[in-house]
């Protein structure tokens, strides 16, 4: 933290708008956690810019105290862009959904990934369109039943961590809306430069009411969940069992951990660059293995906006920055003024 940087509380990154979510529903936890975090970032409200698409979650800039800007429809990585690039100096924040993100915003998504864009995507993963009433999304699971599939979905659902691998993120994590460690990954994220995905499961308490129970549950979270932490081994039910890999098939495997033996049992520690990894844990299908939460990958490498400042640095060096020159550089042509007027 700059100390020349104010301190701020909570109170600091509240607004004075009523919060209308339904009620129960997994955006009023996210909202609270991102508030309790941002006192702990080092950063300022006026620093600070939230952007947003469509979606129930997309209401989420007007309850920071921050620049926010609720944009249309899968196009708040575009707008971001551009907020970065004009100002590289703000904390850019995308919160978005899985329709929203994914969907009609899925080619925008993709870009600013591979691109590198130094920002935070929030994606609140709840399988369904929430604010459309229900229908099912690119993430929903097969045989949901929705207004817009009666009979059940036949789509395979779109993994979003795997779609942000496959785009070339630099930073992947996963998070529940009521685990703890949520304020942990939205820190590990903010801390690395560069694009930062966050998938968050968010439960959608009228259209999909607890779809991830089967892992988010608190009962059984220690046989469900394998907390990813770098540097520590992968192990789960209470370090019981542990993750390995199975060099004659070279995929995971779930072994049996004896008197607390990892090492014995020859349990994968885990390495945040390890894409190949990175990817095996993202697809591990769940009931076979553990939900693996928490940061699975985070591999820096330079952003977007550091690699534009650079160029346009160097083509203006030593020159005179000339606008008009510059439109008129290459094929140009000037219409007579007597056809002005055709």
């Amino acid at each position: 933290m700059n100390e020349m940087t104010k301190i701020t509380t909570l109170k600091d990154w509240e607004t004075d708008q009523e919060v209308r979510w339904c009620p129960g529903c997994g955006d009023y936890a996210i909202l609270k956690a991102v508030q309790r975090t941002m006192p702990e970032l080092g950063v300022r409200p006026e620093d600070t810019l939230f952007i947003s698409g469509i979606g129930c979650s997309s209401r989420f800039p007007y309850y920071m105290e921050t620049y926010g800007f609720h944009t249309i429809h899968g196009r708040a990585p575009a707008v971001a862009t551009g907020a970065k690039l004009a100002n590289p100096d703000l904390d850019v924040w995308i919160v978005t959904g899985d329709g929203d993100a994914l969907s009609i915003g899925g080619n925008h998504t993709m870009h600013l990934l591979r691109r590198n864009l130094d920002c935070q995507i929030m994606l609140f993963n709840n399988e369904i369109y929430g604010l459309t009433k229900g229908q099912y999304s690119p993430t929903s699971r097969v045989g949901t039943n929705s207004p817009s599939t009666p009979y059940g979905s036949v789509d395979r659902p779109a993994s979003p961590c795997a779609f942000a691998l496959g785009a070339g993120a630099r930073f992947i994590a996963r998070a529940i809306d009521v685990h703890k460690d949520l304020t942990n990954v939205l820190k590990a994220a903010h801390k690395h430069e560069g694009a930062s995905f966050i998938e968050i499961f968010q439960n959608c308490i009228v259209y999909n009411k607890d779809v991830f129970d089967e892992f988010a549950a608190k009962k059984t979270a220690p046989s469900t969940q394998l907390l990813l932490a770098d540097g520590e081994p992968m192990l789960f039910e209470k370090g019981e069992k542990g993750i390995t890999l199975d060099r004659d098939t070279l995929s995971l495997k779930v072994v049996d951990v004896v008197d607390g033996d990892w090492e014995a049992a020859k349990v994968i520690v885990h390495d945040v660059t390890n894409r190949a990894v990175a990817y095996m844990l993202i697809e591990m299908p769940f009931g076979e293995f553990p939900m693996a939460i928490g940061v699975l990958y985070d591999d820096p490498r330079p952003t977007f906006e550091s690699a534009v400042i650079a160029q346009n640095e160097q083509a203006s060096k030593g020159k005179k920055r000339d606008l008009q020159a510059l439109l008129n550089k290459g094929q140009t042509w000037t219409v007579p003024e007597s056809q002005h007027n055709l």
